[in-house]
């Protein structure tokens, strides 16, 4: 019975699909004001166009970036990346910043996006985001 039981739940295990990484954070010992300059010039920087920000509910959205694929103005069938950066006060003198990326395959047909998402559960370029914005702080 014992060995059924664990048969039972190692196949319920294996069939569940694997959770996407979630969002990468840390809480860096800069104001939330300073922070969010910060942020936003280490972006800059980097390369990042912001498509919107709105520092009264802390968050900063990018524009997406190509990963891969090509690009022939009304046709493009690329994988892309875009990021989520949230700007919450942990104290009066500490900041949590935390940054979730998304993934997915575009394809354009005359100017007609079609977008799908994709799980990607590697964390390098959030870390790195987040070392340069401590090093810039």
């Amino acid at each position: 019975m014992r060995h059924v039981l664990r048969a039972v739940v190692l196949a319920l295990l294996l069939s569940v699909p694997a959770a996407a990484a979630g969002p990468v954070q840390f809480t860096f010992n800069a104001p939330v004001d300073r922070a969010w300059d910060r942020t936003m010039a280490v972006l800059k920087v980097l390369g990042w166009d912001i498509d919107r920000s709105d520092q009264s509910i802390g968050i900063i959205v990018t524009g997406s970036r190509r990963l891969d694929g090509d690009n022939f103005g009304v046709y493009e069938k690329a994988l892309r990346h875009r990021l989520q950066l949230n700007l919450r006060r942990a104290t009066d003198t500490r900041t949590t910043i935390s940054i979730e990326r998304s993934v997915f395959k575009r394809e354009r047909i005359l100017f007609v996006d079609k977008d799908e998402p994709i799980t990607d559960p590697r964390t390098d370029t959030e870390k790195s985001i987040l070392d340069a914005i401590g090093k810039a702080l």
